[in-house]
């Protein structure tokens, strides 16, 4: 199962899920008959969806069972994740955050600059956010900066250029 996004509240009176992905890319979760919800407390939950919509810049789920906004409160928080055989196959270039999240991270002038830990998106590209003994190191995810990355190992290798990366803490 890969996360693939976050609960981050309610919508209305019958029970609709606010979702935001962690790719930015929101069509995944428009086209699948359920997801499984990793909620903060409680036990894992696997729940057909009736209703999803783009709304903004998140998804809205309504799910089977959980048709009000009494039943979808508890679930703010979840981790919403899918099976990797629902997501669609990506370019050679390209990787599920999931997959990428807590790898550590080197650059080739400055050494080991930390775990990947957040990314967000711009119009432009993703960034990846890197926290070390260099502090939060801001990372464009493209690549004339991203030399390779390992899957395996959890391990990504950067060249970055002078000022993405602050004086040592």
């Amino acid at each position: 199962m890969l996360h693939v996004g976050d609960v981050v509240g309610t919508h209305g009176l019958r029970g609709d899920l606010k979702v935001k992905s962690h790719s930015g890319d929101l069509s995944v979760l428009l086209e699948v008959d359920e997801v499984v919800l990793e909620p903060p407390v409680g036990p894992t939950i696997t729940a057909r969806i009736s209703r999803q919509i783009i709304h903004k810049k998140a998804v809205l789920l309504r799910l089977i069972d959980y048709e009000s906004i009494a039943l979808a409160e508890p679930l703010v928080g979840s981790k919403v994740k899918l099976p990797e055989s629902a997501l669609p196959e990506l370019d050679e270039d390209e990787y599920y955050w999931s997959k990428l999240s807590g790898s550590r991270v080197t650059d080739r002038r400055f050494g080991d600059l930390g775990y990947l830990v957040s990314m967000f998106t711009t119009a432009a590209h993703d960034t990846y956010i890197v926290e070390g003994d260099y502090g939060e190191v801001l990372i464009p995810a493209v690549k004339k900066f991203i030399l390779s990355i390992d899957l395996d190992q959890k391990m990504i290798e950067v060249d970055l250029p002078e000022g993405l990366v602050p004086e040592k803490e």
